[in-house]
């Protein structure tokens, strides 16, 4: 060796170095940190989206320790590897999943939808489980490398964050859910229902009778809900569960939802509150005729006109004039486009027109308590006891001040409904009694149902015309034609801050059922939810 030359090793080859030059134009310290160029600088750092070729390398790497079981290698691809180690790790241990086989599709951008094969096994017993999902490449925020963007959903579609896979004896009996003539009810069948017949076995699974199966599950961050079955690899026997369901008139909901994006619908029978279907229409699963809190629009004068007449301020033959607009507390409240002023509006035509001013304009003869005791003690809302059965929300409408105090009069401000809720509403308006809505008796769990006071038959005999008037001849007279028998309903739209169009809510009855229906972005009333409750109101119980 030359003089001045040193020698190194370096994963097993003889660099040679004379001085500070290299052989080849190769640097030495680029060849031990590749922190260096071939002239001596810093290495470029790469910023930007990540090139075809990066994706194609990035997620082929991701893959191909996905399919060998490497958890670490895999979740190291990734731009959160704990969180993905984690549920990695649990897919080939606490789900006992193998032999995964991954083919990857053509790139979209920085997008790679993919398809899995693999084999679920445990105690004995196999079943194949295939499904298609996709990934984002991104690049890190310090290690500018080309990522894998972590989501639940890249090990499994319907995995939401916090969830794991398990496969195992099932946490509780599968049922046999039938309506209240003894129709079998399944989520194949009547897809609404997938997630409420989860929350139903899981509750009462143990007590119909039944015995596990072995089930590959998701099992959801929130302890409370149910866990989702995906595969069954040894069936258990199922137990007979009898709920308060119309197989017809579940079958009509499940159809009318159909109709609109972001919708959900409930019908109870109006002189028992036993629920007859509960459909929703959206992405994400949530069971929102139940579970939604949002504001309710003008439905919510059914409540504050029963309050107006509990309360002796005025009748549905009384005043209720309708100016153009009306100011509370600095706060202006106009009507709907359109509406035409009446100040000699009665009570009844402000309700059937569903002039917002006109209720406005009697806040401050109300008082700022007496509708949260309406709601409350006659409407059996917002005290937090309801137990249908399954999960759901009660209803709020607090005691509040300032323009929120008016804005919750028209269904604004900090008044929050569901489907259920109003529908609940609608059946207390039409018999005086409030009937806490159930899908299964409480005889089954000897739970203790709600109580209020209802309304008396003056009230009800005043409500009663007023929905009838806006069903035949006000607002929800397109959405009801052709209904024949007793009828009434109250359309409602309400406006959220971000959305262009304002929620889409209506609400009915015929005969002894009622029904509610809200639309996300669905625009008045009678547009999109009013013809959702007139489908199921046709069908009725």
């Amino acid at each position: 060796m030359r003089k001045g030359a040193k020698a190194a090793i370096v994963g097993g080859v003889l660099v040679v170095m004379v001085g500070g030059a290299t052989y080849g134009g190769y640097n030495f310290v680029s060849a031990l940190n590749g922190s260096t160029t071939a002239g001596g600088g810093p290495a470029p750092v790469k910023t930007g989206p990540p090139s075809q070729d990066e994706v194609k390398e990035a997620s082929g790497k991701f893959f191909a320790a996905w399919e060998k079981g490497d958890a670490a290698t895999a979740a190291s691809y990734t731009d959160f590897p704990e969180a993905a180690e984690e549920l990695l790790s649990s897919y080939g241990g606490d789900a006992h999943i193998g032999d995964v086989q991954i083919t990857p599709q053509a790139a979209t951008g920085t997008t790679v939808p993919f398809s899995v094969k693999a084999t679920v096994s445990y105690g004995g017993k196999s079943k194949p489980l295939a499904y298609s999902s996709s990934l984002s490449i991104v690049r890190g925020a310090s290690t500018h490398r080309p990522l894998v963007d972590w989501k639940p959903t890249v090990v499994h579609p319907d995995l939401k964050k916090g969830d794991t896979l398990v496969t195992g004896e099932s946490a509780a009996p599968p049922i046999e859910a039938v309506d209240r003539n003894g129709t079998v009810l399944t989520k194949e069948k009547y897809p609404s229902l997938g997630p409420i017949l989860d929350e139903l076995r899981a509750k009462y699974g143990d007590k119909a009778g039944g015995t596990p199966s072995i089930e590959l599950s998701i099992r959801h961050a929130d302890t409370n809900a149910a866990e989702t079955p995906l595969i069954t690899l040894a069936k258990g026997r199922a137990g007979k569960l009898r709920t308060t369901l119309s197989a017809s008139a579940q079958a009509a909901a499940e159809q009318a939802v159909q109709r609109f994006t972001e919708s959900s619908v409930v019908a109870v029978k109006a002189s028992t509150g036993e629920v007859l279907a509960v459909a929703n229409h959206r992405d994400d699963g949530f069971n929102a005729a139940f579970l939604g809190r949002l504001a309710p629009g003008s439905t919510m004068k059914i409540i504050s006109a029963a309050a107006l007449i509990d309360n002796g301020i005025t009748t549905a033959n009384g005043p209720a004039p309708c100016p153009p607009d009306a100011v509370w507390q600095s706060q202006t409240f106009h009507n709907l486009q359109g509406l035409r002023p009446d100040e000699h509006a009665t009570l009844s035509d402000s309700f059937s027109r569903s002039c917002n001013t006109a209720f406005i304009k009697l806040t401050d003869e109300l008082g700022t308590n007496a509708l949260t005791k309406e709601a409350e003690d006659r409407f059996g809302l917002g005290r937090d006891n309801w137990k249908s059965g399954i999960p759901s929300f009660d209803g709020s409408v607090p005691a509040v001040s300032g323009p929120d105090q008016a804005a919750n009069l028209i269904g604004q401000g900090q008044v929050q409904m569901s489907p259920l809720n109003m529908a609940s509403v609608t059946a207390t308006a039409m018999t005086g009694r409030f009937r806490q809505p159930v899908i299964v008796s409480p005889k089954l769990d000897d739970r203790e149902l709600a109580t209020a006071r209802g309304l008396s038959a003056n009230t009800v005999a005043q409500l009663r015309r007023m929905m009838n008037r806006t069903a035949t001849s006000g607002t929800a007279a397109t959405a009801m034609s052709g209904l024949s028998g007793s009828i009434g309903a109250k359309t409602g739209s309400a406006e959220v801050d971000g959305q262009a169009k304002s929620n889409s809510w209506f609400t009915g009855y015929r005969g002894d059922v009622a029904a509610a229906a809200m639309t996300q972005e669905g625009g008045h009333g009678g547009d999109a939810a009013g013809p959702i409750v007139a489908a199921v109101l046709r069908a009725g119980g």
